[in-house]
């Protein structure tokens, strides 16, 4: 299936845009780290030690973020606070991650909701360590509602781009192999009549990298 080895080719790193840059670079970096056996491969392990080697990246890279300001805090949720950026048309976001069992997921997440949803793609500006914990910086298009989301239109797009509702706001594409969770009215914003998915939690399954 094309569709399925594009989407897999981009997971591996062989496949990339302009924003996917940074992201992969990450990835790499820590796939790179996995097969030269510095991270265990227990689970309870892998994130804590992926979060040493996002620190040794960004240390030797330039790429912590110092750029927050604070007096343009939006939101917060259980995962990321929300920061309307200097240009007043995007959103800055620090996120630790939490509903991901590791950082893989996690950036393999935001590189699903690049592919699927272009108009609100993340763009990877760095990492900040504080109170001795993790976070990823990344800037995203700053949408404002102008209208109520409907349910049942986040329920029709998702099927006509083959994601079943399988309970509450939680999706599954058989084919694809792939979950995408929390797709609520506050994670999908409506303006002019068009949905924006702002925030989205995509998991892989095995078959995912079935061929």
């Amino acid at each position: 299936m094309p569709f399925k080895h594009e989407l897999q080719n981009i997971i591996s790193g062989t496949g990339s845009t302009a924003k996917e840059n940074t992201i992969q670079a990450i990835s790499h970096y820590i796939r790179k780290s996995k097969r030269a056996g510095t991270v265990a491969q227990k689970e309870e392990l892998i994130k804590e030690q992926e979060a040493a080697l996002i620190l040794d990246y960004a240390g030797s890279n330039n790429f912590f973020y110092t750029g927050i300001n604070h007096s343009r805090y939006l939101s917060e949720g259980a995962e990321q606070k929300v920061y309307l950026d200097m240009d007043d048309i995007h959103v800055v976001k620090t996120n630790d991650a939490i509903f991901y069992l590791t950082w893989q997921d996690y950036f393999n997440s935001l590189q699903l909701h690049n592919y699927f949803f272009p108009a609100t793609s993340y763009e990877l500006c760095g990492f900040i360590y504080e109170h001795a914990k993790l976070f990823a910086v990344v800037k995203q298009r700053y949408i404002k509602a102008n209208e109520n989301t409907s349910i049942d239109s986040i329920k029709e797009l998702m099927r006509l781009n083959g994601f079943i509702n399988t309970k509450n706001d939680d999706y599954f594409n058989k084919e694809l192999g792939i979950i995408l969770e929390d797709l609520h009215d506050e994670n999908v914003l409506t303006y002019n009549g068009v949905l924006f998915f702002i925030d989205t939690v995509f998991y892989l399954t095995r078959q995912f990298y079935l061929r």
